[in-house]
């Protein structure tokens, strides 16, 4: 939740920043918004892959404990990638 809270302060200030002619503010808003952003779909897709080996391993062994976790830790990756 984190991430997507940094990601509003970042566009909150690149907005002050364009209203105000301050491109500093403005630079430094997008930069802010952009590396919330990346570190969101980095976890994402790092709960997909983890997911997809969970649920690999569960259906080979016949584990449905560990194939839902990792269904269910896909369905993470899905939701923080997508923002």
């Amino acid at each position: 939740m984190g991430d997507r809270i940094d990601e509003t302060k970042g566009n909150v200030k690149e907005g002050i920043g364009k209203l105000t002619g301050n491109t500093d503010m403005q630079a430094e808003g997008r930069a802010e918004h952009d590396t919330a952003k990346a570190r969101r779909e980095v976890k994402g897709t790092a709960n997909q892959v983890k997911g997809s080996v969970e649920e690999g391993l569960g259906r080979v062994t016949g584990d449905d404990e560990t194939r839902a976790r990792g269904t269910a830790d896909k369905l993470k990756g899905d939701t923080q990638r997508t923002g």
